[in-house]
């Protein structure tokens, strides 16, 4: 991708002292909720209010948006309160309806980016368009689609590009709605730097008790901007009501974030917070595999009780550790590392082993 500072363009004109704060209800219900929402973000860190009139929904029968009618209510809110607007566009026809609507900012959801072909028509659609487009995650986790999407509208000769992270699906039952998989924007940030980063805690959440600390972390590496979904009366939201926070908590939380204000510097310090947030990232990886792996070794000791087996077993282990080395010496980790790793692994493995027995 050839003059990659331009996508960050957009993002320096608006003259920010603070990393960009989109945020507004799931969905646009009715104008009176749009309209109240708008004036209790106005006074805060929000610059964008974004509203779903459009709702891509997993099974039919529920709420899919009230359609074009939530743009004028946009429109409105834009017109009585100077906030920036923006929308999910997952069509043609979306794009059309919300280019003629004048909105600010348009997004692609995780269902599209998944699909090269919804993501050309997109691009054909918005070709050579002013307008500020942001691609969230593919719904898997799979970097390359991502990437595929940025790269095809940027060859829409579509330059005010971002990208948002809402997590990724998983079967495996976690805290989380989506899994943040922090690894996949960090490394689509390496490659691409110069590609504004916004974080959507809402999604990654599932649950507003999360927000301030998906934010937080967010922030720690040097993420561009924050996507929170915000409703005056989230209890009664008509989609998405457990992730969504009032105004007055959104505010709170902004105010609260430790990385709030941009401080410019040689890029040493940043440079050095973000490579430690990483670190960190690794090491609750590192923490939650090493748990995992425990817990198979605990199931190992109880299946050797009940046949009457020993726990000690050397020739299994010797063929771990033969592995390890030289798995360890393909990316450049020393033999007597990985033997330190190992042997403690071993020991403790064994100690639960012999616990069961």
């Amino acid at each position: 991708m050839e003059n990659k500072k331009e996508l960050r363009s957009w993002l320096s004109n608006m003259g920010l002292s603070h990393p960009l704060v989109i945020a507004g209800p799931c969905s646009a219900e009715t104008q009176e909720q749009v309209l109240t929402i708008a004036h209790q973000l106005k006074d805060t860190d929000v610059t964008v209010l974004r509203a779903g009139v459009w709702k891509p929904r997993t099974r039919p029968g529920c709420f899919d948006g009230v359609g074009e009618i939530g743009l004028k209510w946009l429109q409105k809110a834009k017109a009585e309160t100077g906030l920036l607007t923006a929308t999910e566009v997952a069509n043609v026809e979306h794009v059309r309806l919300a280019l003629e609507h004048d909105i600010d900012i348009l997004w692609i959801g995780a269902r599209s980016t998944v699909s090269p072909f919804i993501i050309q028509e997109i691009a054909d659609a918005l070709q050579g368009t002013e307008k500020i487009v942001l691609v969230k995650n593919p719904i898997n986790p799979d970097l390359s689609l991502w990437l595929g999407a940025i790269e095809r509208l940027y060859r829409a000769d579509i330059k005010n590009l971002g990208v948002i992270h809402r997590g990724f699906s998983t079967l495996e039952k976690t805290q989380f709605r989506n899994i943040p998989e922090w690894k996949i924007p960090v490394e689509l940030q390496k490659r691409f730097p110069d590609l504004p980063l916004i974080c959507d805690p809402s999604h990654i959440s599932g649950n507003r008790d999360y927000i301030f600390s998906v934010c937080q972390q967010a922030l720690e590496l040097s993420y561009d901007g924050l996507m929170v979904e915000s409703h005056h009366d989230p209890d009664n939201a008509w989609s998405d009501a457990e992730q969504q926070v009032t105004p007055a908590t959104l505010e709170t939380i902004m105010q609260d974030l430790k990385v709030k204000n941009r401080v410019k510097d040689d890029g040493f310090h940043s440079s050095l917070t973000r490579l430690r947030a990483q670190i960190d990232l690794l090491d609750n990886e590192l923490v939650n595999t090493l748990g995992q792996r425990m817990r198979l070794a605990e199931e190992i000791g109880a299946l050797k009780k009940v046949n009457n087996s020993s726990v000690l077993k050397n020739k299994r282990w010797n063929e771990i550790i033969g592995k390890m080395t030289t798995k360890g010496e393909e990316i450049g980790l020393s033999e007597s590392f990985i033997l330190n790793v190992f042997n403690g692994i071993h020991q403790e493995s064994l100690k639960l082993q012999e616990k069961v027995q």
